[in-house]
């Protein structure tokens, strides 16, 4: 007699809404800085290294390897945009100098265009995914001229974007979180 064979599935599950949360918490925390309502502290650092690079790195791996170009690309890149950041901010290399408000000007330019460039393909995906590519397009925008123009009212504008654009990315993770769950649009997205 031979054995029955046995299938067994598995569900694969949605990387997304880990990386949005990642993402989203890291952001909102680093905007209540901008914002001055925090000062900088290592509370931000350990998020921005955790759970803004780390949770994102490995939900953009997942996304690649389910196919999906679009998620893995925007979370690894913004994952390691996290813990470029924290380098930047702590500058462990004696022998290189700080940064200065030029080239993070232009650093945080590179990530405008950059992030411009994925609100055009995030087109393609639900609108609660525009509004936080479009917000976070606006926040490196005001983040760079701020740098650029040393102005610190510029900066703590951008800051309110950016609590907007972290407040968005949790929504949209927190609803495709409990919309999977009970099966039906509870949070439209």
């Amino acid at each position: 007699m031979s054995e029955p064979t046995v299938t067994v599935q598995s569900k694969l599950a949605n990387p997304g809404p880990l990386g949005l949360l990642g993402f989203g918490m890291t952001t909102l925390l680093l905007n209540l800085h901008n914002t001055g309502i925090l000062e900088l502290s290592v509370v931000i650092v350990a998020m921005g290294f955790a759970l803004g690079g780390g949770a994102q790195i490995v939900a953009g791996i997942f996304e690649f390897k389910f196919g999906n170009t679009f998620g893995g690309t925007a979370f690894v890149a913004y994952g390691f945009f996290w813990w470029s950041l924290i380098f930047i901010w702590t500058n462990p290399t004696e022998a290189i100098p700080a940064a200065d408000e030029k080239s993070m000007g232009f650093y945080l330019l590179l990530w405008a265009i950059f992030t411009f460039f994925m609100f055009l393909a995030a087109l393609k995906h639900n609108k609660a995914t525009q509004v936080v590519f479009l917000s976070l397009t606006i926040l490196f925008i005001g983040l760079s001229i701020g740098d650029f123009s040393g102005s610190v009212y510029i900066k703590m504008a951008a800051g309110w974007i950016g609590i907007g654009c972290g407040g968005s990315a949790i929504y949209n993770a927190m609803g495709q979180i409990i919309n999977g769950e009970y099966g039906k649009k509870i949070f439209p997205l």
